[in-house]
């Protein structure tokens, strides 16, 4: 479980997260969070993703930014509120020069926290403990398979494919993959 104010450095991504409510504290109902999203988060290749069984809430705290909502980017300024229903494809990334803060929700929490800590894990691996640049190579790509694959209940890929991510996952566990210690 994620303490209370722990930030979740995922810099290599472009984004941290400081965790404002957990699980524990909101009895599984929402995982709250603060995000900074550094300049260019997710301008190339930006998970476009579900949660099959969560409602994610967005509030723009500071900056503007663009999410991928079913079919289509819109922008979102400061003060804006964005809610996606489960099931629902979407994605976000920030285009400007400046970083974003977002107050975030995933209601309910289910394992998100354990997801997002484990994405640390995984840059961690993937990054020689973030002495490399971060690069979506297969190395990467395996891992990610891995994670995810852990994770369905929560999020789904849809591009990447949800298939391709399937079959890296199973690959990279038949190969010992793994990034928890």
């Amino acid at each position: 479980m994620t303490n209370l104010n722990k930030t979740l450095d995922m810099t290599p991504l472009g984004m941290r997260f400081r965790v404002i409510k957990n699980s524990a504290q909101t009895n599984g109902r929402s995982l709250d969070l603060h995000w900074e999203l550094l300049p260019g988060c997710n301008m190339k290749d930006p998970l476009v993703h579900k949660h099959p069984n969560a409602i994610e809430t967005y509030e723009i705290l500071d900056g503007e930014m663009e999410f991928f909502i079913k079919d289509k980017w819109v922008t979102a300024k400061k003060g804006d509120k964005l809610s996606v229903p489960i099931g629902i494809t979407h994605a976000f990334r920030n285009p400007t020069n400046k970083i974003v803060t977002v107050y975030n929700t995933h209601q309910p929490a289910l394992n998100m926290e354990e997801y997002f800590e484990d994405v640390c894990r995984v840059l961690d691996k993937v990054t020689d403990n973030r002495t490399q640049t971060f690069k979506m190579n297969l190395k990467a790509k395996l891992y990610l398979g891995v994670l995810m694959s852990h994770y369905r209940n929560d999020i789904i890929a849809i591009n990447p494919p949800d298939l391709a991510v399937r079959i890296l996952g199973h690959l990279g566990k038949l190969m010992g993959i793994k990034y928890r210690p």
